[in-house]
């Protein structure tokens, strides 16, 4: 340190010599003053050097200024501007020195430009021309080396060779490269060998070590430090990190843990169930850990598969068809695992496969019965008797103690118990008579369960079709609504007919048409059966008339082609009508042909509105004759009923007549007072009173039950509330005798309506509710 110290000091001595030689004089251009010849300018300097860093306590002398023109009696004055004048640099403006006031820093500014002038202090005009001038910062050795991008991060393939490249770091000095060795850098390593070097000029980091294996290592931390003055003593230094990965290659082959395995498994397990998981051992990662396994030998390969777990590389073993115990008790695999990219440089460490050995045992487990057949097809004729055998279904048990099963049918399937099955043999039979048009094919589940263990329970299903027989009679498609013109011609259609039956024979209806026997000489109409299951209705006269007769029923015989055939008879209703000239009905009414011929209409109209006068008084009579009458109650909250149930207990005593004064039926004799009566409306009571002050007791009662009698005689529908007036002494020579209107001696509630049959057609509906009409009319 102190030899630098003294180059640094005669490094200074010889920079302020320089300087004060560079202030002789010499020729300049020459400078034009106005009303003055031109003079030469005599004084002119080059770059001021000034070394940085000055630590004294003094101003640090830079140079001196000085002009020809300046005789040393103060009559010329010099004056400095520019970068840092006043502020860094100052000068004496007698003598010229120049001096710099503050520590100066070469990295924060290389040099500074200045301008002097040299000016008379009387008139205050320079004698000399402006000129300019650098002062330059002298470096010095005062920065060390910086890294400025690091720490660094790199990555090399594991098992490279000696000299790989892995990183270049780069160091920068803030010192002056072009003056001395302040800022010539060179490098080296502090931490990380022998595994890695670095080259002193460039920076850049290498492999030291052969065969670095990143299974056994994967991460080296180096120190690189970067050195000035070209490393010698006394030069400034720094460091930094670089983090080395060493990054995978394919050189390590899978190995299975273990040369064989073994699984069991319950012979239940479904298809596509995972058996078994294994997985060959891979010190590499990434894509050179990447496997595939494939099944090379073994009884299992078309029972088992392997595939590839992409997240875990785990081979996984499935199921590709249904096991049985029964069948087969345990299979062997021979598996290999073998990388999917190889490396050829290092082919040499080995195969990149491996074999391994997987023994798979099939363990039993209890199975419920097994059909024969998934699904049984029967037929049976819906003319079978119950009891009849339809068919035969049989399952066994699939376990090697062959348990016996026993039969059931699922009910949930056969909700009307059409059928019924042996329990023990399977043979199904009809239970009930079956109708092929109500339910054509049955559908049902028969379970099937282990006798020595119930819960084991299989399932077969059964479709049974229902064979169709002749069982329907034939019968109109529709309702068939049939007029007949008054002026109908014979052989005139008046009707196209077609029949339907519920049965469905395999060859297809065939129907046959015809008139019964008491219709087939009728003078009215006639049928002809079309051979195509259909028939027209002809007339066979002209000029029916609705006077005569507004109605015809004709009676059709139809017969079927069944084996053996059904037949039945259906009425067709033809009405006489009155049409156009088209031959279109206008009106089928014949209200008006049952009254006297001659008549106007003026007079049809006035017999009508009587008759509907008379209807409506009719309706009138009747409905007040049913209209209930009111209850013979004082009291709206109490009901006079409630005596009924009283009836009931038995030994009630007085209690059951509290409606009436009982004392006073049993002794005639006694006065009656005002008290109100429960069973007797206000109106009757207010009319009965003066009565009963006038005259004895026995008439008063007699004639007070007699009227109720004569209310209950004409109000047939009222509620018997007489019946309540039995009395302690019914039956016991009662003058009143029995009040209930079961036993009156009268009664009208009867009434017969049979005349209003006579009124015509328009009352025949009221005939028909209140009357017995007149029978009806066969052609």
């Amino acid at each position: 340190e102190f030899c630098h110290f003294l180059q640094i000091l005669a490094l200074l001595l010889c920079l302020s010599g320089m300087n004060q030689a560079e202030l002789t004089r010499s020729r300049s251009k020459p400078y034009f003053q106005s009303g003055r010849t031109r003079t030469k300018r005599s004084w002119v300097w080059n770059q001021f050097f000034v070394l940085e860093e000055y630590m004294g306590t003094d101003p640090l002398y830079v140079g001196k200024l000085h002009s020809d023109v300046d005789k040393g009696d103060g009559s010329i004055k010099y004056i400095l501007s520019g970068e840092g004048a006043s502020s860094i640099f100052i000068i004496d403006e007698n003598t010229g020195d120049i001096h710099a006031t503050k520590r100066l820093d070469r990295e924060e500014q290389a040099y500074y430009t200045l301008r002097a002038q040299a000016l008379d202090r009387l008139t205050n005009k320079p004698v000399e021309p402006e000129s300019e001038f650098v002062i330059k910062i002298q470096d010095i050795n005062d920065n060390e080396p910086k890294f400025l991008d690091g720490p660094y991060t790199a990555g090399v393939p594991e098992m490279s060779p000696v000299g790989t490249s892995v990183v270049q770091v780069t160091a920068t000095d803030a010192d002056d490269p072009t003056y001395g060795n302040s800022a010539r850098v060179v490098y080296s390593i502090l931490q990380g060998q022998p595994y890695f070097s670095v080259e002193p000029k460039t920076g850049v980091i290498k492999t030291a070590l052969p065969n670095m294996d990143r299974e056994a290592k994967d991460q080296y931390l180096l120190v690189i430090q970067a050195k000035d003055m070209v490393g010698q003593n006394g030069g400034l230094s720094g460091t930094t990190s670089v983090t080395v990965t060493l990054t995978d290659v394919n050189d390590n082959p899978p190995r299975f843990p273990r040369r064989s395995y073994q699984y069991n498994v319950p012979e239940s397990l479904p298809v596509a169930s995972v058996v078994a998981r294994i997985k060959a051992a891979d010190a590499d990662v990434g894509p050179n850990a990447e496997m595939e396994y494939k099944i090379v030998d073994g009884d299992g390969l078309g029972v088992f598969k392997i595939s590839v777990d992409k997240d875990t590389q785990e081979g996984i073993i499935t199921i590709q068809k249904e096991l049985d115990f029964e069948a087969k008790t345990s299979y062997t695999l021979r598996i290999e695992a073998a990388n999917m990219h190889i490396d050829p440089r290092f082919l040499s460490l080995g195969p990149f496969s491996d074999m391994t050995t997987v023994k798979i045992i099939v363990e039993d487990v209890d199975e419920p019965p097994v059909f024969t057949s998934r699904l049984y097809s029967m037929v049976v004729s819906e003319a079978a008797k119950v009891g009849t055998i339809i068919g035969t279904v049989a399952a066994h048990d699939p376990d090697a103690s062959n348990s016996p099963v026993r039969y059931s049918i699922d009910r949930n399937t056969d909700l009307e118990r059409y059928f019924n099955i042996d329990a023990n043999s399977g043979v199904i039979t009809t239970a009930k008579s079956l109708d092929r048009e109500t339910n054509a094919i049955h559908n049902i589940t028969v379970l099937a369960m282990e006798s020595q263990n119930p819960a084991q329970v299989g399932r077969g299903y059964v479709a049974i079709t229902i064979l169709d027989i002749n069982d329907n009679a034939p019968e109109f498609a529709m309702e068939y609504e049939t007029t007949v013109c008054e002026n109908a011609q014979p052989g005139q259609v008046i009707q196209k007919i077609s029949a339907i039956d519920k049965d469905d024979p395999p060859n297809g209806h065939q129907f046959y048409f015809s008139l019964t026997a008491e219709a087939a000489n009728n003078h009215n109409f006639t049928l002809q059966d079309n051979k195509d299951n259909t028939a027209t209705v002809l007339t066979k006269r002209n000029g029916f008339r609705r006077q005569e007769q507004s109605v015809f029923y004709l009676p059709i015989f139809i017969v079927d082609s069944g084996s053996p055939s059904l037949s039945s008879t259906n009425t067709l209703t033809i009405r006489v009508c009155d049409c156009d000239a088209d031959g279109i009905a206008q009106t089928c009414n014949a209200e008006a042909y049952i009254l006297p011929a001659g008549l106007s209409t003026g007079a049809l109209i006035a017999i009508l509105a009587c008759v509907l006068t008379l209807l409506v008084l009719v309706l009138l009579i009747v409905t007040m004759r049913r209209r209930k009458k009111e209850p013979l109650i004082f009291d709206e909250e109490r009901d006079i009923r409630e005596n009924i149930v009283r009836y009931d207990d038995e030994g009630g005593g007085e209690e059951d007549t509290e409606a009436f004064d009982m004392a006073a039926l049993r002794n005639l004799n006694i006065m009656r007072d005002t008290k109100t009566r429960r069973d007797v409306t206000p109106e009757i009571q207010f009319l009965s009173r003066p009565t009963f002050k006038s005259i004895p007791d026995n008439v008063i009662f007699r004639e007070f039950i007699w009227e109720r009698l004569k209310e209950a005689d004409v109000d047939p529908c009222a509620p018997p509330y007489d019946s309540l007036q039995t009395y302690a002494f019914e039956g016991n020579g009662s003058v009143a005798e029995s009040l209930s209107s079961l036993d009156s001696i009268s009664s009208n509630s009867d009434q017969n309506y049979d005349y209003l049959s006579d009124w015509g057609p328009r009352f025949k509906r009221l005939a028909d509710m209140y009357g017995t009409g007149p029978d009806c009319l066969y052609s």
